[in-house]
């Protein structure tokens, strides 16, 4: 050990004792934030080069800054007549520009008459039109973070009101919702499950097919939220995907857990500013296997590649068009035949699964003026999904998961207009619609073995619209009160349902350290497709699809929120919130169902005959303890306490199965600068919450009928112990000395206590006895990226 220490010293040695010059360059657009004009002549100053570097933004509003030494830096940008703004510790290494596009507020006052202090962004949500529950991350952070593996998903259950403790899947549970009541937008499109071996209707998965190298700093919204978001009734992940670099080449190569990974960007000509994105990655233990090593995993290798790319072409006066997209596939093959410990809960079964998942959209942008314009969206979505699942072990008894086959498919074509003016400093509206065309097939079997035969719970080729409607208004009485008010509505054509909830925020800005908020609203959401179309036989024998009349699931939300500002780059946030949750579809069949309980798993349990008539109530307070990275350091200290409650059929208030009562992430950073050329940066991270929520099971009569039998009248009652992990991260960052390149190693270290977590329980009818499975004990990865 004194041998290795020795190494290291002499290694960080030696990097400190070769510093040359390392530079790289700083470009970007600066426009305004609600109307997107360009802002010609803003000034943007580094503030922590010596001596200061500076530009001002050109008639296109562009500014060039180069030759910047690489290493963290921070830009403020100023102009006349709006509010100042700063961004604090952008990371610049050679290999890569950093093209920034900052957007600026006009103020409400003469802003030459008082003293304003610039403002640093990443504590509010992108989104001027969000002022409660809603904050903006940096893709850096889905890296930073020590277990976020460059994953959206994994980086936003360290924040508060998320609860995640399910190590297989990347399932997001917000202030005790289901999961599907999540909304995933990308570039201003509503797109489908995108994670790779995401059951249709579910939102999450085990590997996210969302590039993190292709991203830009996008928003993150926990409730309460604007009236442009709709169909859902937790929370909203708003996706922004960035532009290529318009001026030179730059490509990208990585290996880690998401995958092996290539980039490329860059422009199609420089003189139109015409630009291309492009990334490609495929399973790393899929390649592995192929070399013939053994990944642990036994036949249960996951398959899977995906691709994301943008083309951005300006269009001058005539505003600009973008076209984007976003696709994976996937399969794999659970064995427990062959003995795989990875069945992920479907014990004495073989399961194969796989599903594919694409989206293609362009966006048109028309500026009427420098404050008026109308965005134009058109999209086409797919997602698909095909199950086989074989019982080893059968005794005579139906059990709908002991021979099961299900294959679907879902195609939406989506037109989304939007026009947005800015009258004045003070008044701005929005309008928009989202009309969505869908086509639908799904057929299923299950095997009833008494009678020797199969019967279809779905069989179906339908098609259906759905349409939504918002408006949304802001107020700034001064640069420190604004309200935002707004109406959603939409509108099913399967069953003519039909929603309009108003929308309401407030945040007002009380004194320079301390600011107030309060957001309340109507939200709703439309059943999982699949649902109403579930085909069910009624008392005289008769199938039909008892699920079409199926209304919307119905929440009001209401939060206050208060920010304390302990020092530039520390804050304190505490919000308090409460949700009714009504028309949730329960059944007679099961009395202790509820909608409210499912969507974290591959599968979506069905019934039919199901009624609007459950109920729900979420209520807590979340505190955040926050210091951004400033001098090298970071910390962020969560804590959500709530309670999730559901009422099904039998009228009895339970628990909800994401009612974890209690979580506490704890999480924080160091990073050294080694020389000119070399960053060597330590993260690490603790989590403990509740345990996960169970149905009991019935072991006598699991036994007697050779299948798990659930206890449901006790459903959700008891936990599993609660679920402890800590994660930790080593990353070392180099630029080369004379070439345009940079490259990086990470090592990141998974439940480096190797705590045993429970997953799940089941019967195991091999054994006649319960089976318990643990999810993932200490596991490290490895990531290696080059960027030039």
């Amino acid at each position: 050990m004194k041998t290795f220490f020795t190494l290291i010293i002499l290694i960080i040695s030696f990097l400190s004792s070769t510093a040359q010059n390392s530079t790289s360059t700083i470009r970007g657009r600066v426009v305004d934030i609600q109307s997107k004009e360009i802002l010609v002549g803003a000034t943007v100053v580094i503030t922590t080069t010596e001596p200061v570097m500076a530009a001002t933004t050109s008639s296109t509003g562009e500014f060039v800054i180069e030759n910047v030494p690489t290493g963290r830096q921070t830009i403020k940008i100023e102009f006349i007549g709006y509010l100042p703004v700063e961004i604090p510790n952008l990371s610049l290494v050679k290999g890569k520009e950093t093209v920034l596009n900052i957007e600026m507020q006009e103020s409400v006052i003469d802003i030459g008459q008082v003293v304003v202090q610039a403002k640093n962004n990443k504590s509010v949500a992108q989104n001027e039109m969000a002022t409660v529950s809603a904050r903006s991350f940096t893709i850096e952070e889905t890296e930073r973070y020590a277990g976020s593996l460059g994953d959206p998903s994994r980086m936003a259950a360290n924040y508060a009101g998320v609860m995640s403790v399910n190590d297989q899947r990347n399932d997001i549970i917000i202030r005790g919702n289901s999961p599907i009541g999540l909304l995933w937008r990308l570039d201003g499109i509503d797109i489908p499950n995108p994670n790779h071996f995401g059951a249709m209707g579910t939102t999450g998965g085990p590997v996210s097919m969302l590039n993190n190298n292709v991203l830009a700093n996008s928003d993150f919204l926990t409730g309460a939220f604007p009236a442009e978001y709709g169909n859902a009734v937790g929370g909203v992940f708003d996706l922004q995907m960035r532009s290529g670099n318009n001026k030179k080449y730059e490509f990208l190569g990585q290996v880690g857990f998401g995958g092996f990974e290539a980039g490329i960007e860059g422009p199609f000509s420089k003189k139109s500013g015409a630009s291309f994105l492009a990334n490609y990655r495929y399973s790393t233990l899929a390649v592995m296997s192929a070399l013939g090593f053994d990944v642990g995993t036994g036949s249960a290798v996951p398959h899977y590649q995906d691709v994301n790319f943008k083309i951005n072409i300006p269009r001058g006066k005539f505003g600009k068009l973008s076209v984007f997209g976003i696709g994976g596939v996937n399969h794999i093959a659970m064995l427990d035949s062959e003995g795989d410990s990875s069945s992920y809960g479907f014990g004495s079964s073989d399961l194969i699964y796989s599903n594919r998942m694409g989206t293609v959209g362009v966006n048109y942008t028309y500026f009427f003026n420098n404050n008026s314009r109308l965005n134009l969206k058109l999209a086409g979505t797919y997602i698909s999904q095909q199950t086989n699942l074989d019982s080893l072990y059968h005794k005579g008894v139906y059990d709908p998961y002991d021979f099961y086959d299900a294959d679907g498919e879902t195609y939406t074509y989506v037109f989304a207009p939007e026009f947005y003016t800015k009258f004045n400093a003070k008044n701005t509206l929005k309008i928009g619609a989202n009309i969505k065309y869908n086509q639908i097939n799904y057929l299923d079997k299950v095997y009833i073995y008494e009678n020797d035969e199969y019967i279809n719970q779905f069989d179906l080729k339908n098609d259906y619209t759905y349409a939504q409607i918002f408006t949304e208004y802001q107020h700034r009485f001064t640069d420190k009160l604004a309200l935002n008010t707004g109406v959603f509505g939409h509108y099913l054509f399967i069953n003519d349902s039909y929603s309009v909830e108003p929308r309401l925020g407030i945040k007002w800005q009380f004194s320079n350290k301390q600011a107030l908020n309060f957001g309340a609203g109507m939200h709703s959401q439309m059943q999982i497709p699949l649902l109403y179309f579930v085909s069910y036989k009624d008392s005289t024998g008769v199938s039909t699809m008892s699920n079409k009349n199926l209304d919307f699931s119905k929440s009001i939300h209401i939060v206050i929120g208060h920010d304390l500002k302990i020092a530039k780059d520390f804050r304190i946030k505490t919000e308090l919130y409460y949700q009714y949750l009504y028309n949730i579809p329960i059944s007679d069949i099961n009395e202790q169902f509820s909608v409210l309980n499912i969507g974290d798993d591959f599968y979506i349990p069905a019934y039919g005959g199901m009624k609007n008539e459950g109920t729900g109530r979420n209520y807590g307070v979340e505190i955040t303890i926050e210091k951004f990275l400033s001098e090298g350091f970071y910390f962020l200290i969560t804590t959500s306490l709530f309670e999730s409650k559901y009422t099904a059929w039998d009228n009895t208030e339970r628990n909800t199965k994401y009612n974890g009562n209690y979580v506490v992430n704890a999480l924080g950073g160091y990073e050294i600068k080694l020389g000119d050329f070399s960053t060597l940066a330590f993260d690490i991270k603790g989590m403990i919450a509740g345990g996960k929520r169970y149905i009991p099971i019935d072991e006598t009569l699991s036994k007697q009928n050779g299948t798990t039998e659930y206890f449901w009248l006790d459903a959700y009652k008891e936990q599993y112990d609660p679920y402890f992990r800590i994660n930790a991260r080593i990353t070392f960052k180099t630029n080369a000395k004379k070439a345009y390149m940079s490259q990086e190693w990470g090592l990141d270290l998974q439940n480096i206590s190797n705590h045993q977590n429970i997953f799940s329980q089941d019967w195991d009818r091999n054994s006649n006895s319960v089976r318990t499975y643990y999810q993932q004990g200490f596991m490290p990865m490895m990531t290696y990226r080059i960027l030039f």
